[in-house]
């Protein structure tokens, strides 16, 4: 029944909604919602919902698994508000749920099971150019959820998330240089799309 909730309500905004405006911060409805208080939940909810579901589509490249890595990442967080020690933000806190269950249904799916050949993966460490500074928010999320999976991951969690190359190999089971040269892979595709684009 939790989870039906979750999913009826996540149908009711869309990411271009505003997220809600006024009310208490993050932390201190944190209590009222371990206590099992709807409205504090659902304030919760309608607070986290369009900046997690903003991460959930880049992690996964469509709306419909996103929606459903939403909904996952709501149910853990609900589970789990005990563990919340209140060091440190909120958000941040639930930012790791949500990376964490995007990661998870990634495992399942085998997204993350492609491999680069080391020779390849050699050639491909050259310098970044920089005309993504020409682009839009909106324009360049858009051209990252084209990404493959396994390149998305990591440009997610080293650039967007601010993970290290030695948390992302430990998280996603392979090793650092591994981790480098899919974020080179991502990278040199963004830079290809958006080429593509100028040239259109």
């Amino acid at each position: 029944m939790k989870r039906l909730s979750v999913k009826l309500h996540l149908i009711t905004w869309t990411t271009t909604d505003d997220p809600p405006a006024g009310g208490s911060s993050l932390e201190q409805l944190v209590p009222a919602c371990r206590s099992g208080d709807r409205k504090a939940q659902k304030r919760l909810f309608d607070a986290l919902a369009p900046k997690m579901m903003a991460l959930c589509l880049r992690y996964t490249g469509d709306r419909p698994t996103a929606e459903d890595v939403l909904q996952d990442g709501f149910i853990t967080l609900f589970s789990r508000l005990d563990s919340y020690s209140g060091a440190g933000s909120f958000e941040g806190w639930a930012r790791r749920i949500f990376v964490n269950t995007a990661l998870m249904h990634l495992r399942k799916t085998d997204a993350l099971k492609l491999s680069d050949d080391i020779e390849e993966a050699r050639k491909l460490f050259t310098e970044e150019a920089t005309p993504v500074q020409k682009m839009g928010y909106r324009e360049l999320m858009a051209l990252i959820e084209r990404l493959p999976a396994d390149a998305r991951t990591v440009f997610n969690m080293y650039v967007i998330e601010g993970y290290s190359h030695k948390e992302i190999a430990e998280a996603l089971g392979f090793n650092e240089a591994t981790s480098r040269s899919k974020l080179q892979r991502a990278r040199i595709r963004l830079q290809e799309m958006i080429k593509e684009q100028e040239k259109k």
